[in-house]
């Protein structure tokens, strides 16, 4: 049916917009961390392996500074572990925002593979890392934190940061398996199908009070212009 001046009536597609009371969520993985060595582990914060940024993950916090300084970001969350607060620094300086560690976003626990021991069996290939794998579930390794528990922390730390910032935007530097956690939670996809975020990837989620909406996933484009299918290791 034609409008009244006669032109025809038109509905153009539509740009995503965010709902009223909801919460933007800025997913930044941390930084490359220093490289895992047999003979030197990684200290550990509560059981788990604390490795500072590589000065190659220095350089990448540097650039999620600069592609992210330029939006309206209301909070800068970190977890207890440094790499994340050492990823946060640069942006959190640029926009004058104090970083608030909150330890509920720390990395799965990788019970007897901490310190570095995950990356190296990982490497080599060992029967438990192609079982955990195969079955997508991190409690196959020796004392490692259970699945379900896993999957509660981080639906819980991140519906609780929504809680406190509706309408407001939020910068979260975690880890590799809190990401892949919280997008599966937000899609309903297997345990592991977004292990593997890049370094210093940006991942979009947008949390309203009846469901969780993904954005944007791995994005890099402040770290290489060039399309890459390069995954990082997932710790």
């Amino acid at each position: 049916m034609g409008a009244e001046n006669g032109e025809p009536v038109e509905y153009r597609q539509s740009r995503f917009r965010t709902p009223p009371g909801a919460t933007e969520i800025l997913l930044v993985r941390h930084g490359e961390s220093e490289p895992a060595r047999p003979d030197r582990p990684f200290p550990l914060v509560d059981g788990q392996g604390d490795p500072e940024l590589a000065p190659e993950g220095h350089e990448q916090a540097a650039r999620v500074a600069l592609r992210l300084a330029a939006e309206r970001i209301d909070a800068i969350y970190v977890s207890s572990l440094r790499r994340t607060s050492q990823t946060a620094a640069p942006l959190a300086a640029r926009l004058g925002l104090t970083p608030v560690m909150d330890p509920e976003l720390r990395e799965v626990h990788l019970g007897e593979w901490e310190g570095g021991l995950f990356r190296r069996m990982v490497a080599e290939g060992h029967p438990t890392a192609k079982r955990m794998s195969a079955e997508e579930r991190w409690d196959v390794i020796p004392g490692a934190e259970p699945a379900e528990a896993f999957a509660e922390r981080v639906r819980k730390a991140l519906g609780r940061l929504a809680a406190a910032h509706p309408d407001q935007r939020i910068v979260v530097v975690t880890h590799g398996g809190v990401i892949a956690e919280a997008l599966a939670a937000a899609t309903g996809s297997r345990p592991f199908a977004f292990l593997g975020a890049d370094n210093a990837s940006v991942s979009h989620l947008v949390l309203t009070e009846v469901r969780w909406i993904l954005r944007r996933f791995n994005d890099t484009a402040h770290l290489d212009g060039a399309f890459s299918t390069t995954a990082a290791l997932p710790t």
